[in-house]
């Protein structure tokens, strides 16, 4: 199996990322924490015209087709750049619902969600996992209870969560869109697209993470040297880098499975998110030590990585749960 990108998939990862740097994500992202969401809608539909929501819907609904591959490259690009919003939910949506056999609800759905003009969040109820993301700023919220998909009517109250510019509610009430099991098999899809798409975000800011840690330990002199002479510092960073470099592949993987119709791609799935979430909470934990009291101040635009590295890790199933699933049977 061939886990290195081609030359159109680096290429389209180097144009992701100048645009991300030239838009200013970190302005963005504290608009967004306190509820202004014009900026981002702005990023947002850039971010479509280039093709990343149309990544998850199918040709015939105005997407450029279902594929896994080029959804992890640019969404280890959104991560790379802390980009705010529900981007996971919007895509895992599309996911939910291309595979519900529902031709009118595709039709009126997925054309918007791939060309930017819907953004979208999901909640596959469960006990551990409640919460819609960002339900105050999508223009529709699916919930998954069982085997019925409802089209939410309410967002309820609003929770904050590890990460100020995420924003948890319980949808509530809502017309129903769908029911029978055809409705669990396209939400464990989803559930799927989710994961895998939340586990390119992790790598991609835990890539940051590293590079402004390794930069600042170049520039901060201690004792008349740099601190990242130190043999203490190196390790630290060597050990971030060796994570990282591990998840990669597995986040390739993880994709290419899915592309193909894996039967175990949700073992590649569930093993690409612990590895990926659990190095961008490495990376975020060295950020923290090598920057010292810095790295605590909400002022740093580091702290906007870090505090995004903590909510992903429980986003879209816990270590243990993802754990489960690569063990079970």
């Amino acid at each position: 199996m061939r886990f290195l990108l081609d030359d159109e998939q680096r290429e389209f990862a180097r144009s992701l990322d100048g645009m991300l740097a030239a838009a200013g994500t970190p302005a963005v992202v504290r608009a967004w924490a306190r509820g202004d969401h014009g900026p981002g809608r702005a990023l947002w539909t850039r971010l479509a015209e280039t093709g990343v929501f149309g990544l998850a819907v199918p040709e015939e609904q105005g997407g450029l087709g279902v594929l896994p591959v080029e959804l992890a490259v640019s969404f280890a690009e959104l991560g790379r750049h802390a980009v705010p919003g529900p981007l996971v939910e919007t895509v895992a949506a599309a996911a939910l619902l291309d595979r519900l056999g529902d031709e009118r609800a595709a039709a009126v759905w997925l054309p918007g969600i791939a060309s930017g003009k819907t953004v979208a969040s999901l909640c596959l109820l469960s006990p551990d996992r409640p919460y819609a993301l960002d339900a105050d700023a999508a223009d529709a919220v699916f919930v998954v209870d069982r085997d019925t998909v409802r089209l939410a009517q309410d967002h309820g109250a609003l929770q904050h969560s590890h990460d100020p510019a995420r924003r948890l509610a319980r949808p509530g009430g809502g017309t129903v869109l769908a029911q029978g099991l055809e409705v669990r098999a396209a939400a464990a899809y989803a559930d799927e697209v989710a994961r895998l798409a939340t586990a390119a975000q992790a790598l991609g800011l835990g890539r940051t993470l590293l590079d402004r840690t390794v930069g600042y330990a170049r520039r901060r002199v201690q004792f008349g040297v740099p601190i990242g002479s130190f043999q203490a510092v190196k390790h630290r960073l060597a050990d971030t880098l060796v994570a990282l470099e591990f998840a990669q592949p597995l986040v390739h993987a993880a994709a290419l499975a899915l592309a193909s119709h894996d039967p175990d791609a949700g073992r590649e799935v569930a093993a690409a998110k612990v590895a990926s979430c659990e190095a961008a909470c490495a990376a975020a934990r060295t950020a923290l030590q090598v920057h010292g009291a810095l790295g605590y101040t909400e002022e740093l635009d580091l702290s906007l990585w870090i505090r995004k590295a903590r909510a992903l890790r429980s986003s879209w199933g816990t270590p243990s749960a993802c754990r489960a699933r690569v063990l079970a049977p």
